[in-house]
Protein backbone atom coordinates (compact mmCIF):
# COMPACT_ATOMS: atom_id res chain seq x y z
CA UNK A 1 0.00 0.00 0.00
CA UNK A 2 1.50 3.34 -0.99
CA UNK A 3 1.58 6.48 1.12
CA UNK A 4 -1.45 8.07 -0.51
CA UNK A 5 -3.52 4.92 0.03
CA UNK A 6 -2.52 4.88 3.68
CA UNK A 7 -3.68 8.47 4.15
CA UNK A 8 -7.00 7.56 2.54
CA UNK A 9 -7.37 4.50 4.77
CA UNK A 10 -6.68 6.46 7.93
CA UNK A 11 -9.05 9.23 6.95
CA UNK A 12 -11.81 6.81 5.96
CA UNK A 13 -12.01 5.42 9.48
CA UNK A 14 -12.20 8.90 10.94
CA UNK A 15 -8.62 9.33 12.17
CA UNK A 16 -7.17 12.81 11.95
CA UNK A 17 -4.23 11.90 9.71
CA UNK A 18 -1.80 11.86 12.60
CA UNK A 19 -2.97 14.57 14.97
CA UNK A 20 -4.82 12.14 17.21
CA UNK A 21 -1.79 10.86 18.98
CA UNK A 22 -2.89 7.50 20.38
CA UNK A 23 -4.14 6.27 17.00
CA UNK A 24 -2.26 4.69 14.07
CA UNK A 25 -0.66 7.47 12.06
CA UNK A 26 1.32 7.94 8.91
CA UNK A 27 5.04 8.42 9.49
CA UNK A 28 5.99 11.22 7.08
CA UNK A 29 9.51 10.03 6.34
CA UNK A 30 8.90 6.39 5.50
CA UNK A 31 5.33 6.16 4.28
CA UNK A 32 4.71 3.22 6.62
CA UNK A 33 1.96 2.82 9.16
CA UNK A 34 3.20 3.18 12.71
CA UNK A 35 1.49 3.28 16.07
CA UNK A 36 2.29 6.15 18.37
CA UNK A 37 2.35 5.40 22.05
CA UNK A 38 -0.18 6.96 24.39
CA UNK A 39 0.49 10.48 25.50
CA UNK A 40 0.53 9.14 29.07
CA UNK A 41 4.06 9.49 30.38
CA UNK A 42 4.74 12.49 28.16
CA UNK A 43 2.38 14.58 30.25
CA UNK A 44 2.26 13.65 33.92
CA UNK A 45 -1.02 12.39 35.38
CA UNK A 46 -1.54 15.42 37.59
CA UNK A 47 -1.25 17.79 34.63
CA UNK A 48 -3.55 15.58 32.55
CA UNK A 49 -6.20 15.69 35.29
CA UNK A 50 -5.96 19.47 35.54
CA UNK A 51 -6.26 19.77 31.78
CA UNK A 52 -9.26 17.46 31.63
CA UNK A 53 -10.99 19.52 34.31
CA UNK A 54 -10.25 22.68 32.35
CA UNK A 55 -11.58 21.09 29.16
CA UNK A 56 -14.81 20.05 30.86
CA UNK A 57 -15.30 23.52 32.37
CA UNK A 58 -15.03 25.06 28.94
CA UNK A 59 -17.22 22.48 27.23
CA UNK A 60 -19.85 23.22 29.88
CA UNK A 61 -19.48 26.89 29.01
CA UNK A 62 -19.74 26.26 25.27
CA UNK A 63 -22.83 24.11 25.79
CA UNK A 64 -24.43 27.00 27.70
CA UNK A 65 -23.55 29.40 24.87
CA UNK A 66 -25.02 27.33 22.03
CA UNK A 67 -28.06 28.97 20.47
CA UNK A 68 -31.40 27.26 19.91
CA UNK A 69 -30.67 26.83 16.21
CA UNK A 70 -27.45 24.95 17.06
CA UNK A 71 -25.06 27.76 16.17
CA UNK A 72 -22.52 29.68 18.18
CA UNK A 73 -21.46 33.31 17.92
CA UNK A 74 -22.21 34.82 14.50
CA UNK A 75 -24.48 32.60 12.42
CA UNK A 76 -23.31 34.29 9.23
CA UNK A 77 -19.99 32.47 9.66
CA UNK A 78 -20.72 28.74 10.15
CA UNK A 79 -17.03 28.08 10.85
CA UNK A 80 -17.69 29.64 14.25
CA UNK A 81 -20.03 26.70 14.84
CA UNK A 82 -17.77 24.09 13.25
CA UNK A 83 -14.86 24.85 15.59
CA UNK A 84 -16.70 24.30 18.91
CA UNK A 85 -18.39 21.30 17.30
CA UNK A 86 -14.93 19.89 16.50
CA UNK A 87 -13.90 20.41 20.14
CA UNK A 88 -16.97 18.50 21.36
CA UNK A 89 -16.41 15.64 18.91
CA UNK A 90 -12.90 15.06 20.31
CA UNK A 91 -14.28 15.01 23.86
CA UNK A 92 -16.16 12.63 26.13
CA UNK A 93 -18.49 15.33 27.42
CA UNK A 94 -21.92 14.01 28.54
CA UNK A 95 -23.72 16.46 26.23
CA UNK A 96 -21.55 15.62 23.23
CA UNK A 97 -24.25 13.84 21.20
CA UNK A 98 -26.92 16.48 21.86
CA UNK A 99 -24.64 19.46 21.21
CA UNK A 100 -23.02 18.09 18.05
CA UNK A 101 -26.34 17.00 16.55
CA UNK A 102 -27.73 20.51 16.94
CA UNK A 103 -24.56 22.01 15.49
CA UNK A 104 -24.59 19.63 12.53
CA UNK A 105 -28.20 20.54 11.78
CA UNK A 106 -27.28 24.22 11.69
CA UNK A 107 -24.28 23.59 9.43
CA UNK A 108 -26.42 21.54 7.07
CA UNK A 109 -28.67 24.57 6.79
CA UNK A 110 -25.70 26.54 5.44
CA UNK A 111 -25.00 24.17 2.55
CA UNK A 112 -25.19 26.03 -0.75
CA UNK A 113 -26.20 24.70 -4.20
CA UNK A 114 -22.58 24.98 -5.34
CA UNK A 115 -21.51 22.51 -2.62
CA UNK A 116 -19.92 25.12 -0.37
CA UNK A 117 -20.92 25.49 3.27
CA UNK A 118 -21.19 29.19 3.99
CA UNK A 119 -23.52 32.16 4.14
CA UNK A 120 -23.40 34.58 1.24
CA UNK A 121 -22.06 38.05 1.99
CA UNK A 122 -20.88 41.01 -0.02
CA UNK A 123 -17.47 42.57 0.41
CA UNK A 124 -13.75 41.97 0.04
CA UNK A 125 -13.72 38.39 1.34
CA UNK A 126 -17.21 37.50 0.22
CA UNK A 127 -18.71 34.94 2.58
CA UNK A 128 -15.24 33.57 3.42
CA UNK A 129 -16.54 30.53 1.57
CA UNK A 130 -13.24 28.61 1.47
CA UNK A 131 -12.60 29.08 5.20
CA UNK A 132 -16.16 28.25 6.25
CA UNK A 133 -16.52 25.27 3.93
CA UNK A 134 -13.19 23.77 4.94
CA UNK A 135 -13.90 23.84 8.66
CA UNK A 136 -17.52 22.78 8.30
CA UNK A 137 -16.77 19.78 6.13
CA UNK A 138 -14.20 18.53 8.64
CA UNK A 139 -16.71 18.88 11.48
CA UNK A 140 -19.34 16.94 9.53
CA UNK A 141 -16.79 14.29 8.54
CA UNK A 142 -15.74 13.79 12.15
CA UNK A 143 -19.34 12.94 13.05
CA UNK A 144 -18.68 9.60 11.33
CA UNK A 145 -22.27 9.56 10.07
CA UNK A 146 -22.97 8.41 6.47
CA UNK A 147 -25.75 10.97 6.16
CA UNK A 148 -23.12 13.67 5.80
CA UNK A 149 -20.94 11.87 3.24
CA UNK A 150 -22.64 13.36 0.14
CA UNK A 151 -22.28 16.85 1.62
CA UNK A 152 -18.57 16.31 2.34
CA UNK A 153 -18.01 14.97 -1.17
CA UNK A 154 -19.61 18.06 -2.71
CA UNK A 155 -17.69 20.32 -0.31
CA UNK A 156 -14.43 18.74 -1.42
CA UNK A 157 -15.28 19.66 -5.01
CA UNK A 158 -16.01 23.21 -3.94
CA UNK A 159 -12.76 23.62 -2.03
CA UNK A 160 -10.64 22.02 -4.76
CA UNK A 161 -12.21 24.35 -7.34
CA UNK A 162 -11.11 27.30 -5.20
CA UNK A 163 -7.39 26.58 -5.53
CA UNK A 164 -5.80 29.48 -7.37
CA UNK A 165 -3.90 28.81 -10.57
CA UNK A 166 -2.05 31.28 -12.74
CA UNK A 167 1.32 32.76 -13.58
CA UNK A 168 1.25 34.97 -10.48
CA UNK A 169 2.70 34.62 -7.00
CA UNK A 170 -0.50 33.10 -5.60
CA UNK A 171 -0.44 30.01 -7.81
CA UNK A 172 -1.30 26.88 -5.80
CA UNK A 173 -2.67 28.73 -2.79
CA UNK A 174 -6.16 29.29 -1.45
CA UNK A 175 -7.99 32.55 -0.86
CA UNK A 176 -11.13 33.68 0.93
CA UNK A 177 -13.66 33.21 -1.81
CA UNK A 178 -13.07 32.42 -5.49
CA UNK A 179 -16.21 34.35 -6.46
CA UNK A 180 -14.58 37.66 -5.54
CA UNK A 181 -12.87 37.41 -8.92
CA UNK A 182 -9.46 38.64 -7.83
CA UNK A 183 -6.11 36.89 -7.83
CA UNK A 184 -5.41 36.21 -4.17
CA UNK A 185 -4.16 33.54 -1.76
CA UNK A 186 -2.68 33.50 1.73
CA UNK A 187 -1.23 30.86 4.04
CA UNK A 188 -3.95 31.24 6.68
CA UNK A 189 -6.71 30.30 4.21
CA UNK A 190 -4.48 27.73 2.53
CA UNK A 191 -3.62 25.70 5.63
CA UNK A 192 -7.31 25.40 6.54
CA UNK A 193 -8.11 24.07 3.06
CA UNK A 194 -5.05 21.81 2.87
CA UNK A 195 -5.93 20.31 6.24
CA UNK A 196 -9.59 19.83 5.35
CA UNK A 197 -8.75 18.07 2.10
CA UNK A 198 -6.34 15.70 3.83
CA UNK A 199 -8.60 14.92 6.80
CA UNK A 200 -11.58 14.13 4.57
CA UNK A 201 -9.62 12.37 1.85
CA UNK A 202 -10.96 8.92 2.71
CA UNK A 203 -14.48 9.78 1.54
CA UNK A 204 -13.23 9.76 -2.06
CA UNK A 205 -13.42 5.97 -1.92
CA UNK A 206 -17.18 6.41 -1.46
CA UNK A 207 -17.62 8.64 -4.50
CA UNK A 208 -19.70 7.15 -7.33
CA UNK A 209 -17.60 5.23 -9.84
CA UNK A 210 -18.95 7.46 -12.58
CA UNK A 211 -17.31 10.48 -10.93
CA UNK A 212 -13.62 11.33 -10.98
CA UNK A 213 -11.89 11.52 -7.63
CA UNK A 214 -11.32 15.05 -6.37
CA UNK A 215 -8.14 16.44 -4.84
CA UNK A 216 -5.98 19.53 -4.75
CA UNK A 217 -2.97 19.98 -6.97
CA UNK A 218 -0.42 19.29 -4.25
CA UNK A 219 2.56 20.11 -6.47
CA UNK A 220 1.07 23.57 -6.99
CA UNK A 221 0.51 23.82 -3.23
CA UNK A 222 4.20 23.10 -2.68
CA UNK A 223 5.12 25.87 -5.09
CA UNK A 224 2.93 28.31 -3.20
CA UNK A 225 4.42 27.29 0.14
CA UNK A 226 7.92 27.74 -1.29
CA UNK A 227 7.09 31.33 -2.16
CA UNK A 228 5.80 32.09 1.34
CA UNK A 229 8.75 30.49 3.16
CA UNK A 230 11.78 32.69 3.83
CA UNK A 231 15.12 31.54 2.46
CA UNK A 232 18.68 31.92 3.77
CA UNK A 233 19.04 35.32 2.11
CA UNK A 234 16.34 36.73 4.39
CA UNK A 235 18.77 36.52 7.32
CA UNK A 236 19.12 34.24 10.35
CA UNK A 237 16.11 35.70 12.15
CA UNK A 238 13.76 34.88 9.27
CA UNK A 239 15.24 31.96 7.33
CA UNK A 240 12.99 28.91 7.34
CA UNK A 241 10.01 30.72 8.78
CA UNK A 242 6.85 31.78 6.99
CA UNK A 243 5.00 35.01 6.39
CA UNK A 244 1.34 35.47 5.55
CA UNK A 245 1.57 35.41 1.76
CA UNK A 246 4.35 35.91 -0.82
CA UNK A 247 3.95 39.68 -0.74
CA UNK A 248 3.02 40.29 2.89
CA UNK A 249 3.78 39.42 6.49
CA UNK A 250 1.55 40.47 9.34
CA UNK A 251 4.80 40.84 11.31
CA UNK A 252 6.06 43.53 8.95
CA UNK A 253 9.31 43.77 7.02
CA UNK A 254 13.06 43.75 7.61
CA UNK A 255 16.10 44.59 5.50
CA UNK A 256 18.70 41.88 4.86
CA UNK A 257 22.46 42.34 4.55
CA UNK A 258 22.14 43.09 0.86
CA UNK A 259 19.72 45.90 1.59
CA UNK A 260 16.74 43.99 0.24
CA UNK A 261 13.42 44.31 2.07
CA UNK A 262 12.12 40.90 3.22
CA UNK A 263 8.90 39.85 4.91
CA UNK A 264 9.38 38.81 8.51
CA UNK A 265 8.69 35.27 9.67
CA UNK A 266 6.35 34.79 12.62
CA UNK A 267 5.15 31.97 14.83
CA UNK A 268 1.60 31.17 13.82
CA UNK A 269 2.33 31.20 10.09
CA UNK A 270 5.53 29.19 10.51
CA UNK A 271 3.63 26.40 12.27
CA UNK A 272 0.90 26.73 9.63
CA UNK A 273 3.61 26.38 6.98
CA UNK A 274 5.11 23.33 8.68
CA UNK A 275 1.70 21.68 8.89
CA UNK A 276 0.96 22.54 5.26
CA UNK A 277 4.23 21.04 4.07
CA UNK A 278 3.42 17.78 5.85
CA UNK A 279 -0.07 17.70 4.35
CA UNK A 280 1.49 18.39 0.94
CA UNK A 281 3.44 15.14 1.43
CA UNK A 282 6.85 16.74 1.91
CA UNK A 283 9.03 14.37 3.92
CA UNK A 284 10.07 15.54 7.34
CA UNK A 285 13.79 15.25 6.54
CA UNK A 286 13.29 17.61 3.58
CA UNK A 287 15.21 20.92 3.99
CA UNK A 288 11.96 22.90 3.75
CA UNK A 289 10.44 21.04 6.68
CA UNK A 290 13.66 21.02 8.69
CA UNK A 291 14.23 24.75 8.24
CA UNK A 292 10.67 25.51 9.34
CA UNK A 293 11.12 23.37 12.45
CA UNK A 294 14.51 24.97 13.10
CA UNK A 295 12.93 28.44 12.98
CA UNK A 296 10.28 27.27 15.44
CA UNK A 297 12.85 25.92 17.88
CA UNK A 298 15.05 29.03 17.67
CA UNK A 299 12.02 31.18 18.48
CA UNK A 300 10.40 28.84 20.97
CA UNK A 301 8.10 30.55 23.45
CA UNK A 302 4.55 30.19 24.71
CA UNK A 303 4.48 33.70 26.14
CA UNK A 304 3.58 35.24 22.80
CA UNK A 305 3.00 34.51 19.15
CA UNK A 306 6.65 34.95 18.11
CA UNK A 307 7.00 38.08 16.04
CA UNK A 308 3.42 39.15 16.78
CA UNK A 309 3.22 39.52 20.55
CA UNK A 310 -0.33 38.92 21.74
CA UNK A 311 -1.89 39.18 18.28
CA UNK A 312 -3.25 35.85 17.07
CA UNK A 313 -1.96 34.14 20.22
CA UNK A 314 -4.62 31.46 20.53
CA UNK A 315 -4.60 30.60 16.85
CA UNK A 316 -0.85 30.19 17.38
CA UNK A 317 -1.44 27.69 20.20
CA UNK A 318 -3.94 25.79 18.05
CA UNK A 319 -1.75 25.42 14.98
CA UNK A 320 1.38 24.75 17.08
CA UNK A 321 -0.32 21.77 18.73
CA UNK A 322 -1.57 20.27 15.48
CA UNK A 323 1.69 20.95 13.66
CA UNK A 324 4.01 19.37 16.23
CA UNK A 325 1.71 16.39 16.80
CA UNK A 326 1.52 15.74 13.07
CA UNK A 327 5.26 16.28 12.66
CA UNK A 328 5.84 13.63 15.33
CA UNK A 329 8.34 15.49 17.49
CA UNK A 330 7.81 15.26 21.24
CA UNK A 331 10.55 17.61 22.41
CA UNK A 332 11.82 21.02 21.43
CA UNK A 333 15.59 21.56 21.59
CA UNK A 334 16.24 24.96 23.14
CA UNK A 335 19.75 26.40 23.17
CA UNK A 336 21.30 26.45 26.64
CA UNK A 337 18.41 24.49 28.20
CA UNK A 338 17.15 20.94 28.47
CA UNK A 339 14.83 19.87 25.69
CA UNK A 340 11.23 20.90 26.38
CA UNK A 341 8.24 18.56 26.24
CA UNK A 342 5.99 20.76 24.13
CA UNK A 343 2.84 18.87 25.15
CA UNK A 344 3.38 19.39 28.86
CA UNK A 345 4.51 22.99 28.44
CA UNK A 346 1.53 23.86 26.25
CA UNK A 347 -1.03 22.13 28.45
CA UNK A 348 0.26 23.87 31.56
CA UNK A 349 0.22 27.26 29.83
CA UNK A 350 -3.31 26.91 28.51
CA UNK A 351 -4.71 25.68 31.81
CA UNK A 352 -3.13 28.69 33.51
CA UNK A 353 -4.69 31.09 31.00
CA UNK A 354 -8.24 29.81 31.44
CA UNK A 355 -10.73 32.25 32.93
CA UNK A 356 -13.32 30.75 35.31
CA UNK A 357 -16.74 32.23 36.01
CA UNK A 358 -17.07 32.29 39.79
CA UNK A 359 -20.86 31.96 39.59
CA UNK A 360 -21.15 28.98 37.25
CA UNK A 361 -17.73 27.39 37.49
CA UNK A 362 -17.58 27.41 33.71
CA UNK A 363 -14.31 28.21 31.95
CA UNK A 364 -13.34 29.99 28.75
CA UNK A 365 -10.47 31.73 27.02
CA UNK A 366 -10.33 35.13 25.33
CA UNK A 367 -7.58 37.37 23.98
CA UNK A 368 -7.12 41.00 25.05
CA UNK A 369 -6.12 41.71 21.46
CA UNK A 370 -9.03 41.73 19.04
CA UNK A 371 -6.80 41.32 16.00
CA UNK A 372 -7.82 38.30 13.92
CA UNK A 373 -11.17 38.14 15.79
CA UNK A 374 -9.54 36.91 19.01
CA UNK A 375 -11.74 39.01 21.28
CA UNK A 376 -14.41 36.49 20.27
CA UNK A 377 -14.48 34.13 23.25
CA UNK A 378 -16.26 31.36 21.33
CA UNK A 379 -13.55 31.33 18.68
CA UNK A 380 -10.68 31.51 21.15
CA UNK A 381 -12.15 28.89 23.49
CA UNK A 382 -12.60 26.54 20.54
CA UNK A 383 -9.03 27.09 19.34
CA UNK A 384 -7.76 26.36 22.83
CA UNK A 385 -9.88 23.27 23.45
CA UNK A 386 -8.71 21.69 20.20
CA UNK A 387 -5.09 22.56 21.06
CA UNK A 388 -5.48 20.89 24.46
CA UNK A 389 -7.26 17.84 23.08
CA UNK A 390 -4.60 17.30 20.41
CA UNK A 391 -1.80 17.77 22.96
CA UNK A 392 -3.44 15.17 25.22
CA UNK A 393 -3.97 12.72 22.36
CA UNK A 394 -7.76 12.93 22.46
Amino acid sequence: MNKLSLVKTLSSVGLLAGILNAAPVLEPTSGTLVTKTSVAGKVDLSTVKEAEAAINRSLDWLASQQKEDGSWSEGSFPALTALPMWAFILSDHPKKAEVTAKAAKFIMGCVQPDGGIYRKAAGKGGGLSNYNTSLCMVALHLMNDPRYTPVVLKARKFVAAGQHFGSDMYDGGMGYDKDTGRAYADLSDSVVAYEAMRLTQGVEDLRAKSEAHVDLDWEAAKRFLDRVQNKEASGPDNAGGFGYRPDESKAGTATNKQGVVVFRSYGSMTYAGLLSLIYADVKKDDPRVQSAFDWATKHWTLEENPGMGGDGLFYFYNVLSKSLATFGRESIPVKGRDAISWRKALVEKLVMLQKVDSKTGHGYWVNKSNRFWEANDILVTSYTLIALEVALGK
